[in-house]
């Protein structure tokens, strides 16, 4: 292990290092591309497929003295994003300026906040996209006196207008996509696909409810049940969650002067339990000597007197104890 960089013939396992390559651009490199020897023959790392862009936008400098600022902030955003691709483009009316393509529209609105943090001058973005795919990737069919000619087209600049050419077909990107929605928004999001020329395939409903082995889990104290204490768990767990529960509660509620019984159950049946002993108060510490029976008699007072008090006390439950229940699982 060397914390300093020092040249090696190969890289193992866990190590980080770099290679020198021809490269002259990092758009040269493509995630999933395989290394090797020129004089080695291997097989390429599977399972690698390009990205596929669905949204389209110009980038143009408001001042077309900027370019070569907005070529080098561009470059070094798409450096940590694999995903992006630019390309230059020229336009008749804002000039110079670059085609970004997107996975989505999300990216794009990323890209263009980092993009004005990075620059001190503005930008005049145009996201050529009508709700599906836009016309920039689309594959035009025309039709002449002689033959059948299949055009892709990038930009509307490139539209044929050829009036000897006749359209005889367009074709755009589509998706397949699958919408899993709540049922009180099925009326709005059919409008919007509608509205964006998408067509329902089908329509189910999906029963999201399953059988499960629930029960109640209810905690007494003192043989008194707590509502906001009571929660629902699976049969397979509730002994565990019962046991956490009152180990919980005897650690965070405080002693009093009478005992507190701790319990969790189901039902009528007790499966966990836990004690709080009462605070007790020396009454024998004013019997120097005398009778046994003296003595006796103060603790039966003191007992009785425990007694009821619990049959009449209420227990005080503070709010970190309803905290606790809520970190049990």
């Amino acid at each position: 292990m060397h914390p300093e960089l020092i040249p090696t013939g190969v890289l193992f396992t866990v190590q980080v290092g770099y290679v020198v390559s021809g490269m002259r651009s990092t758009k040269e490199a493509h995630v999933g591309d395989t290394l090797c020897h020129n004089r080695c023959t291997v097989e390429p790392l599977s399972g690698f497929k390009p990205a596929r862009h669905m949204v389209f936008s110009g980038l143009y400098p408001a001042d077309r003295s900027d370019f070569e600022a907005l070529n080098h902030a561009i470059e070094r955003l798409t450096c940590n994003d694999a995903s992006i691709s630019v390309t230059k483009e020229m336009s008749t009316a804002l000039g110079l300026g670059f085609r970004c393509d997107f996975v989505g529209l999300l990216d794009m609105d990323v890209f263009h906040q980092r993009l004005e943090q990075f620059l001190v001058f503005l930008l005049s973005l145009s996201i050529e996209m009508e709700g599906a795919p836009p016309l920039q990737r689309a594959l035009i069919v025309c039709l002449s006196v002689d033959l059948i000619s299949r055009v892709q087209v990038q930009n509307p600049a490139q539209f044929p207008s050829n009036p000897k050419k006749r359209v005889t077909k367009c074709c755009y990107p589509n998706i397949l996509a699958t919408v899993i929605i709540p049922s009180e928004y099925v009326g709005p999001v059919m409008t919007l696909c509608s509205e964006r020329r998408g067509e329902q395939l089908e329509y189910t409903f999906i029963d999201r409810y399953q059988a499960a082995d629930l029960v109640k889990l209810d905690v007494p104290l003192n043989g008194q049940p707590v509502d906001a204490m009571a929660t629902i768990v699976h049969n397979l767990k509730a002994q565990r969650v019962g046991r956490q529960f009152v180990g919980k509660l005897k650690q965070v509620i405080q002693r009093q002067m009478f005992e507190i019984t701790i319990q969790a159950a189901i039902g009528s049946k007790v499966i966990a339990r836990e004690t709080l002993a009462a605070m007790r108060k020396n009454v024998l510490a004013k019997c120097y000597g005398g009778y046994i029976t003296r003595k006796k008699k103060l603790l039966e007072k003191q007992k009785e007197g425990k007694r009821r008090m619990k049959r009449v006390g209420s227990v005080d439950i503070p709010q970190e104890a309803f905290h606790e229940l809520l970190k049990v699982s």
